[in-house]
């Protein structure tokens, strides 16, 4: 590599200029020249670069598309006089850009502050289509929104086999691929795949892609090792300005409407199923798709302009990027939580249980803390049982490319199991995933207190049960906390730690670092019946389930709800099962009273056997009373607000943030809702219930 030429454009102004604001990180575009090898000529590589590590990710506001724009411009009359051979854009180790620049949406206060912003990308991106020489794209680290267009917007695009994560998460957010995404990625590798990125992943809790998936995709031409993927990179791209290297792709039919608009469809009822039409978004970027197959790109550009301006001054994208920054940022700073310095050193676990919730955790704890783990049970049978759960889930990401052979020998040699506890007697951590009943995890925190160091923490897993009263018969109850895990373990970000009355500050802190070094979200508790997340999904589900046994149809039901849980309550049903269900809600019941329903249904459902619900099985009412879908849906969003209240003034949580915190990371309420409270603000429900708003005016919502 031969570098002639290192310049870095300020962020100058161009043809459309957008609103800037202070806090802009800017991410310069850097030109260097390379010469390329076989006498391919000079290729000025423009390398992205905010200045800091891979922690802080390129991203693009307003200073840094108009420095791109200005880099590019430069680079335009460079091509023209002969002086380089092709362009390409890079990131910085690990960062190729993760899109546009959030946190500069609160600026923007106008419809037309929005469609600048849109007009600005726009303008940069058709600058670098519109080079006449060949553009390259040379992926090398994490790509997103942004940052995924910017390479449509060329050419040719190479990728690292170890990227990360490339993704359109826009719609995820309440936003559309607005800088090309729309019009561009279905044009390269057909609607169905494009669909799969800009619609099918976001749907799915913001689904990522890995390089090699981006590549079997077609969003990349080429894919090299991460060790030299520049230099490949480099020689790939003089190979095809020279001719040697033909790029072949996959033909894209925009002549077959009926191909086309069926993939829409089938994307739209997928939006229809996750949303219930709540969201604008998702449904703005399918017209956008749709026009893409006869648009051309200026009228393309300018219908994502008039579709971003609307949607940045939408409160479905405030209210996904207040969830953003609860998970990015809040997450990261747990409310009421202790002093980390007073957390205990931690090196080995102890887990009461050979179960599958018990044998998640064992795993868990193994490969991310990387401590021995003592897996005990009743028998030897069950002990095995997990044993086995762990090799084969082993073996299964071993098959997958995600573990090697050392990692999984590793990971083999720290789970252990027996049907004695006498293996705690040095761990510093023991946790219970026994049978969800008091009296039997009082019994095994005693059979544990009588090996264990009086400084062990001991943790129990309960959803529902009171730590106060399951530590009150131990000598030490000081060291006992809750530490409830959402099903499945691996997947499910919330951690609730919840503290009993005497529960000491260093075994608190102790469970906030174990938790932390498990990469959960940790939210503090106060130790009240089912928590946060149980807590309101009782309610949720018990005013649904009592409105559907008083006469309105479910169907009629699930569109009142459309939107709010990441699917209708029946359907949640099957997943965690009528028995579990009915055990909160009777719960529930016992602790707070006839405010949580305990449907006949549900016990109908429980002692029929039933694993999911049964339209058979269904009471039917003397007296029906059906109410509309609006009046369903003010029934179950007023219930819900109550029981806000009530936990707020209560000390569940320690905010209204942690209750949408806990909402989304634990029962994967949607990002564009902000969990619940800003959609309980959003309808006008806190103030009819409440008398006031849970949120102040624009915190997730469009300033006045």
């Amino acid at each position: 590599m031969t570098d002639t030429t290192v310049t870095e454009p300020t962020a100058t102004e161009t043809t459309t200029a957008a609103p800037a604001f202070d806090a802009e990180v800017v991410t310069k575009a850097i030109v260097q020249d390379v010469t390329m090898p076989d006498g391919a000529g000079v290729l000025a590589l423009i390398t992205l670069d905010n200045g800091f590590d891979h922690t802080k990710p390129n991203t693009f506001g307003p200073a840094s598309i108009a420095g791109i724009h200005a880099a590019v411009d430069a680079l335009r009359a460079r091509s023209e006089a002969g002086e380089i051979q092709a362009v390409a854009i890079t990131g910085k180790p690990f960062i190729f850009a993760v899109g546009a620049d959030l946190s500069g949406v609160p600026f923007v206060r106008s419809r037309e502050q929005a469609l600048e912003i849109a007009r600005a990308g726009h303008a940069a991106y058709a600058a670098i289509m519109d080079l006449p020489v060949p553009t390259f794209a040379f992926v090398n680290g994490a790509a997103m929104g942004g940052g995924v267009e910017i390479a449509l917007a060329c050419d040719y695009r190479t990728i690292s086999a170890g990227v990360p994560a490339v993704a359109l998460p826009e719609t995820f957010l309440g936003l559309v691929p607005g800088w090309g995404g729309c019009y561009l990625l279905p044009r390269l590798v057909g609607v169905a795949k494009a669909l799969t990125v800009i619609i099918e992943n976001p749907m799915n809790t913001n689904k990522m892609l890995k390089g090699p998936q981006a590549v079997k995709l077609g969003l990349a031409d080429a894919m090299f090792a991460p060790a030299d993927f520049l230099e490949h990179s480099i020689a790939w791209a003089a190979g095809v300005v020279s001719g040697a290297v033909t790029v072949e792709r996959a033909p894209v039919d925009t002549a077959d409407d009926k191909a086309w608009t069926g993939a829409v469809g089938m994307a739209k009822g997928l939006v229809d199923v996750k949303t219930g039409g709540a969201s604008p978004a998702p449904y703005r970027a399918l017209e956008l798709v749709t026009a893409a197959r006869t648009a051309e790109r200026e009228a393309a550009f300018a219908a994502e302009d008039e579709a971003l301006a609307d949607l940045l001054m939408g409160d479905q994208l405030r209210a996904g990027l207040y969830s953003f920054d609860l998970v990015q940022k809040r997450a990261k700073r747990p409310a009421g939580a202790p002093d980390k310095a007073l957390a205990r050193p931690v090196t080995k676990i102890g887990i009461v249980g050979a179960g599958l919730m018990a044998a998640q955790l064992a795993l868990l704890f193994a490969r991310l803390m990387e401590v021995p783990v003592v897996m005990t049970d009743l028998d030897q049978e069950r002990v095995d049982k997990g044993l086995a759960y762990v090799a084969t889930q082993l073996a299964e990401q071993k098959k997958k490319g995600r573990l090697n052979d050392d990692i999984v020998n590793k990971i083999t040699a720290l789970v252990t199991g027996a049907t004695s506890k006498d293996g705690f007697a040095d761990a510093e951590f023991v946790i219970e995933a026994v049978f969800e009943e008091i009296s039997v995890k009082k019994q095994v925190f005693a059979e544990v207190e009588a090996v264990v160091s009086p400084e062990c923490v001991l943790a129990s897993n309960t959803s529902s049960l009171s730590i106060t009263e399951m530590a009150a018969d131990l000598q030490h109850p000081e060291r006992v906390v809750g530490f409830h895990f959402f099903n499945p373990v691996a997947v499910m970000p919330l951690l609730e730690i919840i503290p009993g009355e005497k529960t000491d500050d260093a075994a608190l802190a102790t469970a906030f670092a174990v938790g932390k070094a498990l990469r959960k979200t940790t939210i503090l508790c106060k130790d009240t019946a089912s928590f946060i997340v149980n807590r309101l999904l009782g309610r949720f589900m018990g005013a649904y389930s009592q409105i559907v046994d008083e006469g309105t149809p479910s169907a009629v039901a699930d569109k009142a709800v459309a939107g709010m849980a990441p699917m209708p309550p029946y359907v949640l049903l099957g997943l965690v099962g009528p028995a579990i269900a009915l055990h909160n809600s009777e719960t529930l019941h016992r602790a707070f009273g006839d405010r949580f329903y305990v449907s006949p249904t549900m016990q109908a459902l429980v002692a029929a056997g039933k694993a999911a619900y049964d339209p058979a099985v269904q009471i039917t009412p003397e007296n029906p009373v059906e109410l509309t879908v609006e009046q369903a849906r003010e029934r179950v969003l007023s219930a819900i607000a109550e029981e806000v209240e009530l936990m707020l003034k209560d000390g569940v949580a320690q905010a209204p943030m942690d209750i949408d915190l806990a909402m989304i990371t634990g029962a994967g309420f949607q990002f564009w809702n902000g969990g619940i409270c800003p959609l309980l603000d959003r309808e006008g429900i806190s103030e009819k219930v409440l008398g006031r708003r849970l949120l102040p005016a624009g915190a997730a919502s469009v300033p006045e």
